[in-house]
């Protein structure tokens, strides 16, 4: 990934239908490109901090070589949606207008399935670590966040990582904290070759990467943070928070693996 990476930017035209499974109601939606996307809006509960999430948590899998579906900045227009008669809907459009976050919509695709899709054990562990970097609470038996889609596996939904930032106090401290719920993942059974991933993955997640990427945050879902006077101090605390965190894997390294060991 370099310095000037970019995503690209739709505009939403037609609402397409609900995912209620989701906490958040993110939706099926169609864009003026002509593709469909599941759209996760910043009207809902977590706001734009759970867009930041997806965006960071998406896109440093993405550098780390695993798949994610193509993640796109969605405008969503005031007009839009006056017609849904739905109410709750219609109240959550009217929350969502301005930029958005959507992630292309693997049409036909099926959640993952422990007990049915085979997973080699550097993919399991690949996906764990990203998990433990990124804190990702929601990949869990119950909860799987991974698609099979033409005989791969697709990684969505890191809308609940990184969940320091909903309390910005001691950021540092949080940053160098094992990642304890890893022992709920439902990869970890899987994950034994975490050692060689961490190494592999530490060499890839360079402090210029991990900044272009915190980089992408754009400046609108930065503003009204008390926590800090400036959207730059905002983002700045992004960017040392990951970087602390890639500095120090050995912490949730241990975690994991030691989770590991209780489960066999």
């Amino acid at each position: 990934m370099n310095e000037n990476k970019q995503l690209r930017t739709v505009n939403v035209t037609r609402y397409i239908t609900p995912l209620r499974e989701g906490g958040s109601l993110p939706a099926i939606v169609e864009a003026d490109d002509g593709f469909m996307y599941v759209l996760k809006f910043r009207g809902a509960g977590q706001g734009v901090k759970a867009l930041i999430a997806e965006l960071l948590g998406g896109e440093i899998a993405r550098a780390l070589g695993l798949l994610v579906p193509e993640i796109v900045f969605a405008n969503v227009d005031t007009a839009f949606g006056r017609t849904e008669p739905d109410e709750e809907i219609q109240d959550l459009l009217k929350a969502s207008v301005g930029l958005n976050l959507a992630l292309h919509y693997l049409s036909g695709s099926i959640s993952f399935d422990p007990t049915v899709h085979a997973i080699d054990p550097t993919l399991a562990s690949k996906i764990v670590w990203l998990d433990c970097l990124v804190t990702n609470m929601d990949r869990t038996v119950k909860n799987t966040n991974m698609l099979w889609w033409h005989r791969e596996l697709w990684l969505i939904d890191h809308g609940a990582s990184l969940y320091f930032h909903h309390n910005w106090q001691n950021c540092e401290k949080q940053a160098l904290r094992p990642f304890t719920l890893v022992k709920d993942h439902v990869l970890l059974p899987r994950a034994s070759e975490l050692e060689k991933v961490d190494e592999l993955f530490r060499t890839i997640l360079s402090n210029d990467l991990l900044r272009s990427i915190v980089n992408l945050i754009p400046e609108e879902w930065l503003v009204n943070e008390s926590s800090f006077a400036s959207t730059d101090l905002h983002r700045e605390a992004y960017y040392q928070f990951l970087s602390i965190r890639v500095n120090h894997t050995a912490n949730f390294l241990k975690e994991a693996q030691d989770a590991g060991k209780t489960l066999i």
